[in-house]
């Protein structure tokens, strides 16, 4: 069982039960899930994931694309929710990106953190970030990522982070040492409880997206 998968199975075995507007969810707070880079392997190899579409989304988030139809033009239908312009959410912090990488693959200073802040509370938003911070580090003359999540969807937000983190990585030039999350609050809504338990036993299953 990968280190993503004992989360999932953490939640469902010590996860409490609360009610949410979105649906009643199974939850935990303050988990921390540090990834070097063989469990980033395992858990890339045993879950599937949509990786041209998280890619292509990436991208299009640091391009600062705000319409969602660009993104369904991509295959990416899960902002479709939010109407036709994607208000003060991720791409209008991950614009920022792009140059900022820049910036460490530049300067590579261990003694610099650097940090991409998403999300405000003063601001209007249909999509508040549910990733709140990325910082970058060099340590050793290695990379190590750190980024906290104020709330994740473990059945389908959270490898979808995971995954992004890592593509991002890719693009500093340095070798990874590590990808740690400090989740806020980590759970699976009760529609995917059942899902989850059949994603553990190995069988194939398809979440459904709560919004």
């Amino acid at each position: 069982m990968n280190k993503y998968h004992k989360i999932l199975n953490k939640i469902l075995v010590k996860g409490r039960l609360q009610e949410n507007k979105k649906g009643n969810i199974k939850y935990l707070t303050n988990e921390l899930l540090e990834l070097k880079p063989i469990d980033l392997l395992e858990i890339f190899e045993g879950h599937g994931i949509a990786r041209n579409k998280l890619r292509n989304e990436l991208e299009l988030f640091q391009q600062g694309e705000r319409l969602t139809e660009n993104y369904r033009k991509k295959g990416i239908e899960w902002w479709d929710y939010c109407g036709p312009i994607l208000v003060n959410s991720y791409p209008t912090y991950f614009e920022q990106l792009p140059p900022l990488i820049k910036r460490i693959n530049k300067e590579k200073r261990p003694s610099k953190n650097y940090v991409l802040f998403l999300g405000a509370n003063t601001i209007e938003t249909n999509q508040q970030p549910c990733l709140s911070l990325i910082q970058f580090q060099i340590d050793k003359g290695k990379l190590v990522v750190t980024a906290y999540q104020r709330s994740s969807d473990a059945s389908l937000g959270l490898p979808a982070d995971i995954y992004h983190l890592y593509l991002i990585s890719r693009q500093i030039n340095v070798p990874l040492k590590s990808i740690t999350l400090m989740l806020g609050n980590v759970h699976i809504y009760a529609n995917n409880l059942d899902s989850t338990e059949q994603l553990l036993k190995g069988n194939k299953v398809k979440f459904e997206l709560n919004v």
